[in-house]
């Protein structure tokens, strides 16, 4: 099973259609997908990955296997409330703190600053695509989530170390994820990642050529009345390496109110009988006019 690959550089061509239906396609059947030349500074991103890499073996590492989950796991065994996982959070809209973190070094700051810039641009495209095929003005998502200062940027940077036992714990319990748009720079080596796809578990390869993997939150869920899919993930634990995982999070402001697009949404509380007579007039007609006609029944007109 494949999973769907978006062209953005075939969005400035005659196949553009084609690439708009698989993204729709993607967030409405898969609810994540991979995207390609998107326009990402190839070398930035893999500056972020080694800095990062650099930043986890000089000064997470040692804390972390020191930490009390490694020694529970050689008492206890099974580990069910805890996630093998080394972690810290950057703020980047509407403020950033990158360099207020402790033991970030300069140029770790400003890559991911230079990095984030230039992912912002991407989810906001993402955004006015996504609008595009729900049908929707392809300002509304990012009107939507939009507090007084914009919507709100952050990144979860995550290292999975190398585990002695990930039968008995996993790097990332199962979830889906709260906000709205997430894009992923993750490990070009190590796998580890899953999605429940179908009634089982898929999982996702390694990132190769920095593409960036994408899923949908739930906020796009309610936002879609449904139409587009937050899906349920984990991240499991490996024996072999250490698995990087960069994802930044695209989400409303704190104080956004979310709620179904009112386009996307069906009429309700309409009396049958109001239907049929609406329905008798315009019965060959398509059907998405005749709901809209519908809606405004509800409302008093």
């Amino acid at each position: 099973m494949e999973i769907p690959v978006i062209d953005f550089s075939k969005l400035e061509s005659e196949e553009r259609s084609t690439a708009m239906a698989l993204l729709h396609q993607a967030c409405e059947k898969w609810g994540f997908f991979m995207i390609e030349n998107h326009g990402i500074d190839s070398n930035l991103m893999d500056n972020v990955k080694q800095l990062v890499n650099q930043h986890y073996e000089a000064n997470m590492k040692k804390r972390f296997y020191e930490s009390e989950l490694p020694m529970s796991l050689e008492k206890k065994g099974n580990i069910t409330n805890t996630d093998w996982e080394s972690t810290f959070f950057v703020w980047h809209r509407p403020t950033s703190n990158v360099y207020e973190i402790q033991g970030l070094s300069k140029d770790l700051c400003k890559a991911v600053d230079d990095y984030i810039d230039q992912l912002i641009k991407v989810a906001e495209n993402l955004s006015e695509l996504m609008c595009e095929n729900l049908g929707l003005e392809k300002s509304y998502i990012k009107e939507a989530f939009s507090g007084s200062k914009g919507p709100c940027v952050g990144t979860k940077v995550a290292i999975y170390p190398q585990c002695p036992r990930p039968d008995l714990v996993k790097g990332l319990r199962e979830h889906t994820d709260a906000g709205g748009i997430i894009l992923l720079l993750q490990d070009e080596q190590v796998p580890g990642l899953e999605f429940f796809k179908d009634g089982h578990w898929l999982n996702i390869p390694p990132s190769k050529n920095n593409r960036l993997f994408v899923n949908i939150g739930d906020q796009i869920e309610i936002l879609s009345n449904g139409m587009y899919k937050s899906i349920q993930h984990r991240v499991m634990a490996e024996k072999d390496g250490n698995r990087l995982s960069i994802a930044t999070f695209y989400n409303p402001a704190g104080e956004a109110i979310i709620s179904p697009a009112t386009k996307l949404v069906y009429p309700s509380h309409l009396r049958f009988q109001d239907y049929l007579n609406l329905y008798s007039k315009i019965k060959f007609a398509e059907k998405g006019p005749r709901f809209e006609s519908a809606k405004t029944l509800t409302n008093g007109h």
